[in-house]
């Protein structure tokens, strides 16, 4: 296995998609609907919380990478090692094996079963696998396959990678990054000719650039890679990169975007969902049966954003769900457990008012989830906190506290933070312990 970085999938001027509903404790919330959380430059895996390396197929041979093709029962074994390092001394011909070797030699090294060396010796047997599984790998990224053949394009694009993150003992160099992106897309690699879609767009690695920007994303598109065409269906949705917006032709590649989704790339089918979900109809018909589907699609999938939408109708009784406590909280929890900040909110909402037969009522567990949540610096959940610490719901009474949580969610322009403040303000007057302890925050 190794982890394919890459520079981020940030693209400024994207705006969020937000819900047709406000979020409430447990309501619906409002989410990005894209990969492009991430920092600007920061040289990460397509697989946002996610997930790691996409599988990418080397037009040339059609091998493919995936987590579990190169990843043996670990720890390894010092005969299993000792047996790869034989195969790839003899393996010379064959650039797919001796890349696959290699990658195993890498994985040794960073698994390799404990042995009764000393510390000093075992570290550097480990170091010794890490260098000659990277020199094998940055020869076939460098060296012809064959007289008059390219360098092998899965290799350039692991050492792209490397040199995007600085793994593997290598400097980060996001010059070096770019010129094997380059020339891996030149063999039509798909993920290569998306990551350099994505230095143009950021100027990683050479200068910003649009123009070049979109050619790349259309090529990585029409190379059938996910992650590109989920990009230029936005980038045409909304009108981004300098292009005019093409929402027909946006939906088109979101479209095919999200029949190859997998638990990499699920986000396709969570940006349709929203527009079939929107009452308006701007970009396709509105269809809440098909928005539930879609988002079903990419919760199956792990998506938190596509959990939390499903929590938001079952509790709800939107999308053509009927309302189910049950289905509610199993779809939160699973968004809250991957971190999704709205999932949080929503079973603290849960757990302040219980349901019969499904879950207990716990002020503590109220109060816990919230806090994650605010954490998060979510303006909702901040007043939820405020709230609670004013009339100490699973915490103690603080009206300092509960004033400096109502600021932090003023400060986002959260509207009755802002008027709590104020009357508190105007009135002098402070809630007692325990009063108006029903959920005011819905």
């Amino acid at each position: 296995m190794y982890m394919a970085a890459h520079p981020s999938e940030c693209m400024p001027g994207v705006p969020e998609r937000q819900s047709t509903f406000s979020p409430g404790l447990h309501g619906p919330s409002s989410r990005p609907s894209s990969l492009f959380d991430m920092g600007p430059l920061s040289p990460v895996s397509l697989r946002s919380s996610s997930p790691q390396v996409p599988c990418m197929a080397s037009p040339r041979s059609g091998w493919r990478t995936s987590r579990d093709s190169l990843t043996l029962a670990g720890p390894y074994k010092r005969s299993s090692v000792e047996e790869l390092r034989r195969r790839l001394a003899t393996d010379t011909t064959d650039p797919e094996q001796q890349f696959a070797h290699a990658l195993q030699l890498i994985e040794a090294s960073h698994h390799l079963e404990d042995s009764n060396e000393m510390p000093k010796q075992a570290r550097k047997y480990r170091e010794s696998l890490l260098h000659e599984g990277m020199r094998v790998i940055k020869k076939l990224a460098t060296t012809p396959v064959a007289p008059g053949q390219p360098p092998f394009a899965e290799a350039q694009f692991y050492m792209a990678n490397c040199y995007g993150n600085g793994r593997n003992g290598v400097s980060i160099d996001h010059v070096k990054s770019y010129h094997l992106y380059v020339q891996a897309s030149k063999q039509n690699h798909a993920a290569a000719t998306y990551r350099t879609a994505v230095c143009n767009e950021l100027g990683a690695g050479t200068k910003r650039n649009y123009e070049l920007a979109m050619r790349f994303y259309r090529k990585s598109a029409s190379l059938s890679d996910t992650a590109g065409m989920y990009k230029l269906g936005l980038i045409l949705l909304h009108g981004l990169l300098d292009q005019p917006a093409n929402p027909r032709e946006a939906i088109v590649w979101l479209r095919r975007a999200a029949s190859q989704a997998d638990e990499d790339h699920p986000h396709a089918l969570h940006e349709l969902a929203l527009h079939y979900e929107d009452p308006a109809g701007k970009v396709v018909p509105h269809d809440e049966v098909v928005a539930r589907d879609l988002y079903t699609q990419a919760a199956r999938l792990g998506h938190a954003p596509s959990q939390c939408k499903l929590g938001d109708a079952f509790a709800n009784g939107t999308l053509a769900c009927p309302v189910d406590a049950r289905s509610s909280i199993s779809w939160y929890t699973m968004a809250a457990n991957k971190g999704l900040g709205e999932a949080e909110l929503a079973l603290s909402g849960w757990f302040l008012t219980g349901a019969e037969g499904v879950l207990p009522q716990s002020d503590t567990e109220a109060y816990q989830w919230a806090r994650r949540a605010a954490a998060k610096g979510i303006a909702n959940a901040e007043y939820a906190i405020g709230h609670y610490t004013e009339v100490g719901i699973g915490t103690p009474v603080n009206f300092d506290e509960a004033k400096r949580w109502y600021s932090k969610a003023a400060a986002q322009h959260h509207a009755r933070a802002a008027q709590r403040l104020q009357d508190w303000k105007t009135n002098h007057s402070r809630s007692s312990p325990g009063a108006e302890k029903e959920c005011v925050i819905m």
